[in-house]
Order: C-alpha cells, then sequence, then structure tokens
C-alpha cells in the first residue's frame, strides 16, 4: 500500500513516463500523410479525435487561405484586397496553431492515462486516484477547447473569403466552411466525455455551456456559408440542366 505521498510521486513519474514514451510519437509534423493517417488508424491511443479535429481545421482553415491567395492581385478584386489580405495573414497564424494542437492533444493524454494507472487498492488510494483523475479530465478538456476557439476564429476568416474572394474559388470557400463545422462538432466531443465524467458539475456545465455556445455561434456561421454558397452554386447547374432539356 502507499502514502499519500508515494502516490502524488507514483502519479508524477507515470506521467512523466507517458511523456517520454510518446515525445517522439508525437512529432507528427515529421510524418507524411500516409504515416498519420496508418499511426491514426492504428490502436495507439493518439492521436484521436482531437488529433484529428485539429488537423482536419488546419486544412479547412488552409484552403480558405488558398481563396484568398488566387484572388490577391487580380484587378477585378481590387478593393478587397487588403482585407483579404488581412485575412489570409490571420488565416495563416490559425492554421499554424491549429497543428500545434495536434500534438497538445496528443500531450494531454499523458496525465489521464496516469490517473487511470494509478493503484486503488486501498480507501487512501481510490482516494488520491480520483482526485488525480478529476484533475485530469479538467486538462484534457482544454486542447478541445482550443481547437474550437481556432475553428471559430477560422470560420470568420472563411466568411471574408466567401464574400470577397474570386468566384472562381468561391466553391473551396464553401468546402472550407464545412470542414471547418465538422472539425468543429469533432472537438466538441471531446469535451463533452470528459465534461460528461468530471464530478465538479458546475465547471463541467460551464464546459458544456462554452462548448455549445461554439457549436451555435460558429457551426451556424459555417453552415450559413456553405448553404449560401450552394444556393449560388446550384441556379447555375439548374439553367445548364434546362438548356440541355
Amino acid at each position: 500500500y502507499y502514502n499519500l505521498k508515494i502516490l502524488k510521486n507514483l502519479f508524477n513519474f507515470i506521467t512523466f513516463l507517458y511523456q517520454e514514451v510518446l515525445k517522439d510519437e508525437m512529432n507528427y509534423s515529421n510524418l507524411t500523410l500516409e504515416q498519420f493517417i496508418d499511426v491514426l488508424s492504428s490502436q495507439e491511443p493518439v492521436p484521436g479525435g482531437g488529433g484529428a479535429s485539429a488537423l482536419t481545421a488546419a486544412v479547412g482553415t488552409a484552403l480558405g487561405h488558398m481563396v484568398g491567395s488566387l484572388t490577391v492581385g487580380k484587378k477585378k478584386y481590387a478593393q478587397a484586397e487588403q482585407e483579404l489580405k488581412e485575412a489570409m495573414e490571420a488565416s495563416r497564424r490559425i492554421q499554424e496553431e491549429l497543428l500545434c494542437q495536434v500534438e497538445e492533444d496528443a500531450r494531454c493524454f499523458a496525465p489521464l492515462a496516469a490517473a487511470y494507472s494509478l493503484p486503488k487498492a486501498t480507501e487512501e488510494e481510490r482516494r488520491m486516484k480520483d482526485e488525480a483523475l478529476q484533475s485530469a479530465l479538467l486538462g484534457a478538456c482544454q486542447t478541445p477547447l482550443m481547437i474550437m476557439e481556432l475553428c471559430c476564429q477560422a470560420i470568420d476568416e472563411v466568411g471574408v473569403f466567401a464574400r470577397k474572394g474570386s468566384v472562381l474559388a468561391v466553391s473551396d470557400a464553401g468546402a472550407a466552411a464545412a470542414i471547418l463545422e465538422g472539425s468543429l462538432k469533432a472537438a466538441s466531443l471531446n469535451i463533452y466525455i470528459n465534461a460528461g465524467m468530471m464530478k465538479d458539475r458546475e465547471k463541467a456545465q460551464e464546459l458544456i455551456r462554452r462548448t455549445q455556445q461554439m457549436l451555435d455561434d460558429a457551426g451556424g456561421q459555417a453552415a450559413k456559408i456553405f448553404s449560401e454558397i450552394r444556393n449560388r452554386l446550384l441556379p447555375s447547374f439548374e439553367e445548364s440542366e434546362g438548356t440541355k432539356s
């Protein structure tokens, strides 16, 4: 059996071991797309839904940036150039931060895994394990929250690309909005599952409230962007079909 001091040291040691073991594996920026997909589909605990949502959000953000790249410098869009450049600069920053969250999400797994590994033979051990688990659950919500916040920022910029970008790339702006909405929803599930196991119901409800607010506001905005672009594209398709008949 362990006393409290030993249990705390054990928890810190196990957390350290997980971080050391995962350190080399978490350098996802050096992996090819095929390698990342292989490890994502494996039985390894990380990367998981959080890392995947961060990566897809970075892809959606980059796609929005592409619309700006295809527009800036064209005379037809000269009046919107400054606004587009600002949106591109913001998107580049968001994209880089999202890629960092892929690895950060994996790091957040270490304390949670360590908490589950603690012994629970005595009442004192069970109390220590529960305290460690509750702390780890709260920590595990922070990266998905950040991913969601970055998705919200990216959706704002995609709105600029959708309104001001080249009409030839408008479908890419719509695709960016759809990808970011999906990433936002995916990240939210990581918060729901962790908050659902938290005993501090007040804190859990606050996390859920923040999550739902972002889904309603930014998720609704992304869905609106997609819908408006789809409606802009469908008439041209319907007109061409009518001409054929």
